[in-house]
């Protein structure tokens, strides 16, 4: 009988070490890191963005026109005509790198029109990262 009555305990200690270690393991968020983070600098943010939700890099490429003009000449025409790219892309501005492709534009205004601020920020950042 005494084997028995420690055994028990033994199986209930274990039982209640695994449960807690469990329960611990359960409480962090998924694909949380003990690793600290680098905060990203507004050039990678961007291109993070224009690659990713913003879809830009469907038409636009860094050195070449595709449907759109090449990002490197997006950049420098804004920077030329002291254009406003983030008012552009928040749907406040006029197309000046080539307007007659604009209605092509629209409907990526329409997602770059729901990013903050500093979403659009990165995003001016990292086009005009590419002057040449």
């Amino acid at each position: 009988m005494k084997n028995n009555i420690g055994m028990k305990k033994i199986v209930l200690i274990t039982a209640a070490v695994l449960a807690f270690s469990c329960k611990k393991e359960s409480q962090e968020p998924f694909g949380k890191s003990n690793e600290s983070t680098e905060v990203q600098t507004p050039e990678a943010l961007g291109k993070d963005l224009f690659e990713g939700k913003g879809n830009c890099v469907a038409c636009h490429q860094v050195d070449q026109k595709v449907v759109g003009p090449s990002i490197a000449a997006i950049a420098k025409i804004y920077k030329d005509k002291s254009g406003n790219l983030v008012n552009f892309l928040k749907g406040e501005g006029e197309a000046i790198v080539d307007p007659e492709q604009f209605p092509v534009m629209q409907a990526n205004l329409e997602i770059t029109k729901t990013f903050s601020d500093e979403e659009l920020k990165a995003i001016e950042a990292y086009i005009y990262s590419n002057l040449k």
